[in-house]
């Protein structure tokens, strides 16, 4: 799964690599992101602006909005059959902006909190999807998933599964506002090549989701 991850590159770096995209000056360093908080997308409907939407996606029929904490993630091989997906899969998708994520590794005796990022430093999208909730006290929700894969070699030694990072050159196909089907898409839901990513240790401080600082991204062995 993606439980936490990271948008701290800082707003020039980001314009570069969405150059095509409107990047919102308010938009501050993440470095500890958790479900149910703001998160920046790029939506299919809106495919030249990022807008905040909230981690855990909440189905238009839900009746009660918790539902969403539930859903941070959604598995690449089921989406076409899981009636909380399978609608946003073909119409509502969107690119979830990162710069890194959190997995933890399985020890003997404990858990080991591991950063993943690209070896280049560079910041990146997840594929996810979208949905816009109404209430019937009137209040609207948008809010988005990560969907995830299998894990490539790289994180296949840290978790069974990994969030489905799109090359550039597919985020135009991804974010076609038109109905789509699941052979037109299913291509892009794959590992990201591990030769091109990277992965650390890094301070238990990332556990708690009220740490939001650089030192949930540093390396352990500058830390001790």
């Amino acid at each position: 799964m993606c439980g936490r991850y990271t948008l701290a590159v800082d707003k020039k770096r980001l314009a570069e690599s969405f150059s095509t995209i409107e990047i919102p000056e308010q938009l501050a360093p993440r470095y500890n992101i958790a479900p149910s908080q703001p998160v920046a997308v790029v939506a299919n409907n809106a495919p030249d602006k990022v807008e905040l939407f909230l981690w855990g996606l909440i189905p238009s029929w839900a009746k009660d909005p918790s539902i969403g904490n539930r859903m941070i993630n959604a598995r690449a091989e089921t989406l076409a059959e899981k009636p909380s997906f399978k609608n946003a899969y073909k119409r509502r998708r969107c690119l979830v902006l990162a710069d890194g994520f959190f997995e933890w590794k399985k020890g003997p005796d404990t858990k080991t909190p591991m950063y993943i990022r690209l070896a280049s430093s560079n910041p990146f999208a997840f594929a996810g999807l979208w949905e816009s909730w109404h209430g019937a006290d009137g209040s609207h929700i948008l809010s988005c998933t990560i969907i995830t894969t299998t894990p490539n070699e790289l994180m296949a030694n840290i978790h069974n599964r990994m969030p489905v990072i799109l090359a550039p050159e597919a985020y135009e196909q991804w974010l076609d506002p038109a109905e789509c089907t699941p052979t037109q898409l299913s291509g892009l839901l794959k590992p990201y090549p591990a030769e091109q990513m990277t992965a650390y240790p890094v301070s238990r401080a990332v556990n708690n989701p009220r740490n939001d600082t650089p030192e949930c991204i540093t390396p352990l062995q500058t830390l001790v």
